[in-house]
Parts: C-alpha cells; sequence; structure tokens
C-alpha cells in the first residue's frame, strides 16, 4: 500500500490528486497550516476508499522548522512511498516590487522552503530504497516575463533543483518528477480573469500528474498542449519577445 505525503495537501491540484490516489487504496498524511480544513481533506480521502488519511499541522514556509518538521514526520509516520510538493503562493507582482518583504515571503514560500523539503525528504534515504518525489512547479518559470517575473523566477529556481536531482538520482530508486501546470482554476488565480481553453480544471491536472507517477515520466506539462507553447516563447527572439505583453 502506497504511502504518499503531500505537503501543501489544501491546495486544489494536491486535493485533486489525492482523490484519484485515494480510490487506489493509498494512505496519506496530509500537511499544512489549517488543522480544520486537513481534517476535511481527510475524511473526504476516506470517503474516496483511502486506507488511512492523517493530518500533519505545519508551517512548510517557516525555513528554520524545515529539519525539526522532518524529524516530527519520520516519528510520527515512519517513511513514505511518495511525497508531493504541492504549496506555493502567486502573490501580486506590482505590489511585491515595491515591497521587499512580501517578495521574501514569496521566495522563502516557493522555492527556498520547497528546495529545503525537497532535499530533507531524500537526506540519509537508503539508497535501494524507492521513492517518488512529485515537485508542482509552474510553466511561468520557463522565461522571465514583466508581469510575473518574481513568482516565476521562484519556480524557475525550484525546477533547477529538481532537474539537478533528477541526474543525481538517475539509475537509482529514486524518482523525480517536475509538474509544470499552466492556468489552473483554482483559488490561488482567483485574482485572474479565466476561461477559455488555455485553462485547465485541478482534475485535469491531476489526472496528468497520475499518469505522470503511474509511468515514472521526468516532466509533465499540464495539460499537454503548454509543452507546445513553452517552447516557442522560449525560441522568441528578443527584438520580438520585449515587445509582448505577457
Amino acid at each position: 500500500m502506497t504511502r504518499i505525503l503531500i505537503l501543501g495537501a489544501t491546495s486544489a491540484i494536491a486535493q485533486a490528486y489525492a482523490r484519484r490516489r485515494a480510490a487506489q487504496g493509498c494512505t496519506f498524511i496530509l500537511a499544512g497550516r489549517r488543522e480544520d480544513r486537513l481534517a476535511a481533506i481527510a475524511a473526504d480521502l476516506k470517503a474516496c476508499g483511502a486506507g488511512a488519511a492523517e493530518s500533519f499541522v505545519i508551517d512548510l514556509a517557516a525555513v528554520d522548522g524545515i529539519e525539526e518538521g522532518m524529524g516530527t514526520l519520520h516519528a510520527r509516520f515512519g517513511e513514505f512511498d511518495e511525497a508531493v510538493i504541492a504549496y506555493g503562493v502567486l502573490g501580486e507582482q506590482s505590489r511585491a516590487e515595491q515591497d521587499l518583504a512580501l517578495t521574501r515571503t514569496l521566495i522563502d514560500t516557493n522555492f527556498t522552503s520547497a528546495a529545503m523539503w525537497t532535499l530533507a525528504l531524500l537526506k540519509d534515504r537508503a539508497a535501494a530504497t524507492a521513492f517518488t518525489v512529485v515537485g508542482i512547479g509552474s510553466v511561468a518559470g520557463e522565461r522571465g516575463r514583466a508581469s510575473n517575473f518574481i513568482y516565476g523566477s521562484t519556480k524557475a529556481a525550484f525546477d533547477r533543483v529538481l532537474e539537478g536531482l533528477q541526474q543525481k538520482h538517475d539509475g537509482t530508486s529514486v524518482r523525480i518528477i517536475r509538474v509544470k501546470p499552466g492556468f489552473v482554476d483554482t483559488p490561488m488565480t482567483n485574482g485572474m480573469a479565466k476561461g477559455g481553453p488555455l485553462w485547465a480544471t485541478p482534475d485535469r491536472v491531476a489526472a496528468d500528474i497520475d499518469r505522470a507517477v503511474a509511468r515514472g515520466r521526468r516532466v509533465v506539462y499540464t495539460p499537454w498542449f503548454w509543452w507546445v507553447i513553452v517552447v516557442i516563447i522560449r525560441h522568441l527572439p528578443w527584438f520580438v519577445f520585449r515587445r509582448l505583453k505577457i
């Protein structure tokens, strides 16, 4: 029975993915700040078929508490077969440019803490122990754009850490899966105008993640067409890119 740790279990994408894995009989440790929401999600997963679902209340973005938190997780729940890093903050670009404290919050939440949790999960693991890490990033990290370069840079940095870990653990029993969603209709994006063919539901993204885990994919753009969009944007020459209002 697969034991899955979800860091940021209140994320809409994480919940949709967990429901799919619950139907397969997996068990869960749900980590996040809001005890009431974690309890509700645990109950929902049990109703969906999960073997068990337990809560772990913690501020995942508090970088100074990561080692202690990791120790407590292992002491209470033992080892995990899979970990999903699903939390993050979109923030507001214009505010962050003027408020360095907000900028630091975005960096510490989306990159520093996420990278440190990933390293903590892999630290001192037995080489022969099978383990899967699913890191949820964003296509926003593919190229620096005027509209969201702070958020995008945090996702790009996290992606580089995951990519480096993929090379480090290549040929071992550790798998690192980099997930890059496009626009997803979640509470995180409530401040954006939604609708149209580029927007996906959390369940659509969750289905792609589920397939990627089952097939051992290294990178998944979700929905799939974002791979095409990203390739085009990444290769646009500067004299064209500089004129785009994106």
